[in-house]
């Protein structure tokens, strides 16, 4: 099939890209559901090719639906994809509930749920395990991204367990460059997984991640909590431009809790592509050592309200619960811990 048009190439590979098991485009009231009866990829021939460098196109999707809206997946178990697992593609109107998925851990880039350029998306009460980000959230890939020009928006993602230890519970691109905005997570749980929540960018993207707001997260043995990067320096080419640069501001946590979590905070702005408006409030994270700098920060504006434990990094204002500001901020272009 060819590549997606927000990609300009295939994910993987330059050119085409191989049909997912199950596919449509251009359709409306589309229902997959069932008792939890299970949808197997039978991925394990296109991970050992994968691995062994014998594909010369990117691997195809479990489920893939594009240009579409008014679809319902719910109550079935997805399993074994040979890629991504459900990729709605530039979709109006997706429910995805009650579903689990179950990718072994070592099944590469075996993502879970990947809205991307997606508008109007619930995802809840679902459970999934898998060899990259359980949830991640796409726009487009740098020029082609921006060029398609269409974002993820108004998504909410609510009662979900999530099992990642090579990647992350929820993932923001890094492919956004058609912007993400309007995003409400709520009663998540990440457990054993490398990180919890991830934002991830770099130059050359453009676009914006924005309006993001977190609340009732836990987080069981985790290596990263939180994680802000925007050094992600992967392209699809050397076409892109080095002035696009994306824009991350406006993000909200509160009522994170965590225990056995290596690095609770990482929020790593540049130079150039400085993070701005993270607040942070009812937030206590037992780590699983004393060490110093396990909250980061680096290029970054924003401010803690109330008590939170770990000590916030220097560079965020302080406030008290009743939001008068106990002291003000670091400057932005110094790492504190």
């Amino acid at each position: 099939m060819p590549p997606l048009p927000s990609y300009g190439r295939g994910r993987e590979y330059p050119g085409p890209r191989y049909g997912s098991l199950i596919h449509g485009q251009h359709l409306e009231d589309v229902v997959i559901t069932g008792h939890n009866g299970t949808i197997d990829g039978q991925g394990q021939v296109w991970w050992q090719k994968h691995k062994s460098r014998r594909l010369t196109h990117t691997r195809g999707r479990l489920i893939q639906f594009m240009w579409s809206r008014h679809l319902k997946i719910t109550n079935v178990t997805l399993r074994n994809s040979p890629f991504w697992t459900l990729h709605p593609y530039d979709c109006d109107d997706v429910l995805i509930q009650g579903v689990t998925i179950l990718n072994p851990v070592n099944s590469p880039n075996t993502d879970g749920i990947d809205p991307d350029s997606c508008r109007d998306v619930v995802i809840e009460n679902c459970y999934i395990s898998v060899g990259d980000d359980c949830i991640a959230i796409k726009s487009g890939w740098n020029q082609y991204g921006i060029d398609y020009g269409r974002e993820s928006s108004n998504i909410v993602i609510r009662n979900i367990t999530a099992h990642s230890p090579v990647s992350a519970g929820i993932s923001f691109g890094s492919e956004m460059s058609g912007g993400i905005q309007n995003v409400t997570v709520e009663n998540l749980n990440v457990w054993h997984s490398k990180r919890g929540i991830r934002i991830k960018t770099a130059i050359g993207r453009g676009g914006y991640v924005s309006n993001l707001r977190f609340k009732n997260i836990n987080l069981d043995v985790v290596r990263v909590g939180i994680v802000i990067k925007t050094d992600y320096n992967e392209h699809p080419d050397l076409a892109y431009d080095p002035k696009a640069l994306p824009l991350v501001h406006n993000i909200f946590f509160s009522g994170i809790r965590g225990n056995g979590v290596r690095i609770p905070v990482r929020l790593y702005g540049s130079k150039k592509v400085q993070v701005r408006g993270v607040e942070l409030s009812n937030f206590f994270v037992g780590v699983t050592n004393k060490k110093k700098h396990i909250f980061q920060c680096q290029y970054v504006h924003g401010k803690v309200i109330g008590t939170i434990y770990p000590r916030p990094c220097d560079l965020l204002d302080v406030y008290d619960s009743k939001g008068n500001l106990i002291r003000g901020g670091l400057s932005a272009n110094i790492t504190r811990n």
